[in-house]
């Protein structure tokens, strides 16, 4: 997950956005977006719920992504603008405190990934160097974040594509090692095929359906991108799902070598199982390379996200959502400093005071995720009924109604699963609830004085 939607601006009558991007670039830039770090984090805990067959919740928490993303696609040839869920939701259901409580779910998404990746890169990866505490390594992981992301965003750009090529690296390095260990003889074939005999394989299933989710999500952000593509109304929806459909493959392409490769004793439950692949793999790949691989992916998502959350309460600010006090702008860097520092407080404060794990976060983001990615299922039916606006693509009717099953009952076993998250998402959204009334409040009082 690397950027996402900020409250809708499709409406202004300002300058238009430069059409630069081509159907190649879009299909490379959701390819991009998709293949984030979430893989990296979560493959051994995904194990640790499923059991050998692991693969199988990684392709259903696929399925109901590249369903949610016909919504998308059908949205965006309607509306071809840079806003994204914010702007489906206000159209559909012309609440302004909705559309509120939608953005700020989706900062919220953003805040608690952070938080997992920060905790994935103090972990097991950064061990095969350092040996240091993990949440100190994460705080300070965070910090160096927040300052680059302070220093600004052409900092962040030109290091992106880069980064983005190092970690598709290290998941074709885990296919490799798997086809190569098939070639050799010594796949452990009866794994890929082990459930968990300690529960139902459904729910087991479910369950790592849901932390793989995370692992695919970031798809949604193409969206913000509409305005500047070419013909979008005509080649999004190939560029979007196709996208989706390549990354979904490798990671179950990912799932399965693990599985082949590396018992299973030895990656479930760790949020590094990737380094085992390679120390039990037939090919002599050093650890020590891989760990980096993996620390620079982890270093790609979560700069981006970092540098989304405080542009996302930028953004609010602008259209009055917000305190005016988060559009404040540094004077020389130019980078909305206010922001960068709130998000960092959020993001600190989730880590030192709550003393949250990986899973948790990580679930909490899937959580607000799949309740943005329901409403615009629905809000694509629903304006489907009441626009004027043609859609050049339609997704199949049966289809979204699946997804919104899918994603209400990944939503719904997560939260019953792990009732704390509620927590977790009641404290986020309270933040944002006392946002909302210091702003309105302040708004009110400003009309007073002036009356």
């Amino acid at each position: 997950m690397s950027e996402t939607e900020t409250t809708p601006r499709s409406e202004s009558h300002g300058p238009k956005l430069a059409k630069s991007m081509t159907a190649g670039l879009l299909f490379f830039y959701v390819l991009g977006d998709v293949l984030g770090s979430g893989i990296y984090a979560l493959i051994g805990l995904v194990a640790d719920e499923v059991g050998g067959a692991f693969w199988t919740a990684f392709a259903l928490g696929v399925g109901v992504a590249l369903i949610t993303g016909l919504a998308y696609a059908e949205l965006v040839t309607r509306y071809p603008v840079a806003a994204g869920a914010a702007l489906y939701i206000k159209k559909a259901f012309r609440n302004e405190f909705f559309t509120f409580v939608v953005t700020f779910c989706m900062l919220a998404a953003i805040v608690t990934a952070s938080g997992a990746l920060a905790l994935t890169f103090g972990g097991e990866y950064f061990k095969e160097f350092l040996d240091w505490p993990t949440t100190i390594v994460a705080v300070g992981f965070v910090a160096v974040l927040s300052f680059i992301n302070y220093r600004g965003i052409s900092e962040t750009a030109k290091t992106n594509a880069v980064m983005t090529f190092i970690e598709l690296t290290g998941l074709l390095i885990i296919i490799v090692i798997g086809i190569t260990t098939v070639l050799t003889g010594d796949a452990n074939y009866g794994a890929v095929v082990d459930f968990k005999g300690d529960g139902n394989i459904v729910l087991a299933i479910l369950g790592g359906a849901a932390l793989s989710f995370f692992a695919m999500t970031g798809f949604e952000n193409a969206a913000n991108v509409a305005e500047e593509t070419q013909n979008a109304v005509r080649v999004f929806p190939k560029a979007l799902l196709g996208g989706m459909a390549v990354a979904g493959l490798l990671y179950v392409l990912v799932a399965i070598s693990t599985s082949l490769v590396a018992s299973y004793e030895s990656v479930a439950g760790s949020e590094g199982a990737l380094l085992e692949v390679v120390r039990q793999g037939p090919l002599a790949v050093p650890t020590w390379i891989f760990a980096l691989i993996a620390l620079i992916a982890v270093t790609n998502t979560c700069l981006v996200t970092m540098v989304t959350q405080s542009r996302i309460l930028y953004g609010m600010a602008q259209e009055g959502a917000v305190p005016e006090v988060f559009a404040k702008v540094h004077p020389k860097r130019r980078t909305p400093w206010v922001g960068i520092l709130f998000t960092f407080i959020m993001v600190v404060g989730m880590l030192v005071a709550a003393g949250a794990e990986v899973e948790t976060l990580a679930s909490a983001s899937v959580v607000f995720l799949l309740f943005i990615y329901g409403l615009v299922i629905v809000a694509c039916l629903k304006l489907r009924r009441e626009s004027e606006e043609p859609a050049s693509f339609v997704a199949p009717t049966p289809l979204l109604y699946l997804g919104i099953a899918g994603n209400a009952g990944l939503l719904a076993y997560t939260v019953i699963d792990d009732p704390s998250l509620l927590v977790y998402c009641g404290i986020l959204l309270a933040i944002g609830l006392v946002l909302w009334a210091a702003q309105h409040l302040h708004g009110r009082r400003k009309v007073s004085v002036s009356g």
